[in-house]
């Protein structure tokens, strides 16, 4: 059954091999959602009935390990390119480029929107498009720039009064236009991400409220897939950006305690905070932040730890500060604190999201343990059927999660290899005893005859 199974497998994926994309109606469909700062334990500690209902009718991913830093724009660009920040280009929600001085920040939306900080990396539904196929996003970042020369074909610039509903509807009715339809769609929601760092995560009376919104929400999209008879054929894939860590007013590094705001430039901000030092001897900036406080590391940038995949793109500060988790980095006293936050080691636990998959490229009521961000992307390319650009994550870590693929987890392949090994024990006991209870056959003797017992003889 096995060799048939594979068989089916590789005749399935040859016919949708990567590169032969088709711009009909029978294009493979996919939706990737995010609801900001959905931690992973969320699922464990709040009654979420229509996710859950979701996951048992799909996949879940208890576990998603996002890249460092673990903040929205760089995560979210990251989910689109299957990139490390330092690859992509986005490596925090503030940025400074020292060769051209130019500065990305939020709230100024002609530098947010300027191609020059994203055209080092090329998200999926640029890919998309150069298959001739057509995209849409619903808000999520990066989706109202012109990347790589191409814009969107259709989407919503970020707007949060805009409800979720009316952001599905405009996906819904992307979908099923006559004329044109897209079959990408990216869709991206604030919450549970504002209410957790207002409240703070652990705050188990607010964050019920909010959890529970969000979990109508996902009925909503639902039921709006069902009606316009999408069901059965979009895939869905739930996930979020980072998690969320519990805070403290008592849990405050103040710079000013430490150095002097003439010798630097915060250009961002907490909890991994990135430093342009104005003295021309970076190394004093260096030691006084370096001596700061204990519950702060302080790396230059060749100094950075490789595990973060964050040193190698100019945009990254020449120092960099990393709060430990649940610790809040602000310039002096007066500076607000939020009671939840996010941004820390991308090892954290209260750091991971989840992610939910549905539809006819997922299993059904299967789940793992964990995979990385950047594995997302190829998972996506492969069930659009486009070839993807390079990236940083690999196919064969979402292998289990996808119908077409076959695949053997760590357990089933060590209960393989003793199966067999007990089978192989068995024979050879067989054959052993077979062995001790058949007659041993006898060497040829020649026959020696007696010189007085021979009648011939005499």
């Amino acid at each position: 059954m096995r060799t048939v199974a594979f068989f089916l497998i590789l005749v399935q994926g040859l016919s949708l091999s990567a590169g032969e994309a088709s711009s009909d109606s029978s294009s493979p469909k996919l939706i990737l959602v995010s609801f900001d700062g959905f931690r992973a334990d969320y699922l464990i500690n709040y009654s979420l009935p229509n996710l859950q209902e979701f996951i048992d009718d799909g996949v879940l991913v208890r576990e998603v390990t996002n890249i460092f830093i673990t903040k929205t724009f760089p995560n979210h660009y990251t989910l689109v390119t299957g990139l490390y920040a330092e690859s992509h280009g986005i490596v925090a929600n503030s940025m400074y480029d020292s060769s051209t001085k130019q500065i990305f920040n939020l709230s100024d939306f002609s530098s947010k929107t300027d191609p020059f900080w994203w055209n080092e990396a090329t998200p999926i539904w640029v890919t998309n498009h150069r298959m001739g196929r057509k995209s849409g996003s619903a808000m999520w970042p990066g989706s109202d720039v012109k990347i790589q020369n191409t814009t969107l074909d259709d989407f919503l610039p970020y707007n949060s009064s805009v409800a979720f509903a009316e952001r599905v509807n405009n996906i819904m009715a992307w979908f099923t236009r006559p004329n044109d339809p897209i079959n990408f769609a990216t869709l991206y929601f604030e919450e549970p991400d504002a209410s957790g760092h207002h409240f703070g995560p652990e705050d188990k009376e607010q964050m019920a409220k909010v959890l529970t919104k969000v979990d109508e929400n996902i009925k909503y999209l639902v039921t709006k897939l069902k009606e316009a008879k999408l069901w059965d054929t979009v895939n869905v894939i739930i996930t979020s950006d980072h998690g969320m860590a519990q805070c403290s007013k008592d849990r405050v590094i103040v710079l000013d305690n430490c150095i002097g705001r003439g010798n630097y430039t915060l250009v961002d901000f907490t909890p991994v905070a990135a430093v342009f030092p104005l003295q021309a001897d970076m190394n004093s900036v260096y030691n006084l932040l370096k001596n700061c406080s204990s519950h702060m590391k302080v790396y230059l940038k060749d100094q950075i730890p490789d595990r973060y995949h964050y040193k190698h793109n100019r945009r990254i500060q020449p120092i960099i500060l990393v709060a430990d988790e649940g610790w809040t980095i602000v310039q002096n006293e007066s500076s607000p604190i939020s009671l939840g936050n996010h941004g820390y080691d991308n090892t954290f636990h209260s750091m991971h999201p989840f992610l939910a998959a549905h539809g006819p490229a997922f299993h059904k009521n299967y789940k793992m343990g964990t995979i990385n961000s950047v594995d997302v992307y190829p998972m996506m390319c492969h069930i659009l059927g486009l070839k993807p650009e390079a990236n940083n994550g690999t196919l064969s870590n979402t292998k289990c999660l996808l119908a077409d693929q076959w695949c053997i987890q760590l357990p089933e392949a060590i209960g393989i290899v003793m199966g067999a090994l007990m089978v192989l024990t068995t024979l050879t006991c067989i054959v052993i005893m077979l062995k001790k209870k058949l007659p041993s056959g006898r060497a040829f003797t020649r026959l020696t005859l007696q010189d007085d017992d021979d009648p011939l003889i005499g």
